[in-house]
């Protein structure tokens, strides 16, 4: 199902990345571009919860919608992070380990899945937690200012990035550790 509203949700946070980049050009004050890429990042990731919700409710569910979703969410976590260390944001190590991350995951996920094996690295909680920490320091490093007068958001989204960076390694090591008894069987064959 190509075009539910739910992938259509999911279509959207993929066509979002040039426009949240965009802003970043356009001849406005700096603290305007940032709450208007803040907001364009916050509105776009609820899209994330929005469409799997929709997906159950309407049962539109598709194997299409289920591949299109962790992706349009990859590029969309991707794209913002070249932002931010573009913007000197968000250090470039940050950016490689999450980045590096996703690309070794999403190979690893294809793998076990054409052995059969995917339920050895199923989605968990550790996973989730990471992305939670994500989708909260990115909007943070965009806004880059005072949030209600009183939260430093470049302060706090720094620290949140880092910890994303520290759950995304760990997620990893987690995911290759379910999946390693599968490896060392197929390599022993």
């Amino acid at each position: 199902m190509f075009f539910t509203i739910p992938t259509v949700m999911t279509w959207t946070r993929i066509v979002a990345i040039p426009l949240i980049v965009g802003v970043f050009y356009l001849p406005l004050e700096p603290a305007t571009r940032n709450c208007i890429a803040t907001v364009m990042f916050v509105v776009f990731a609820a899209t994330d919860w929005l469409d799997g919700f929709l997906a159950r409710k309407l049962n539109q569910t598709s194997a299409f919608g289920a591949f299109l979703d962790p992706v349009a969410d990859k590029f969309l976590v991707c794209a913002s992070l070249l932002v931010l260390v573009h913007m000197q944001r968000a250090d470039v190590f940050v950016a490689l380990i999450i980045i590096g991350r996703e690309i070794a995951i999403s190979a690893l996920r294809e793998w076990m899945a054409q052995i059969g094996a995917s339920k050895s690295v199923a989605v968990h909680m550790l996973g989730k937690l990471k992305t939670t920490v994500q989708m909260v320091a990115i909007p943070f490093l965009l806004y880059d200012g005072r949030l209600f007068n009183t939260i430093d958001t470049g302060v706090w989204g720094t620290w949140l990035i880092w910890l994303a960076a520290v759950l995304t390694a760990w997620s990893m090591v987690y995911y290759l550790r379910k999946a390693l008894p599968e490896i060392r069987a197929r390599v022993a064959k």
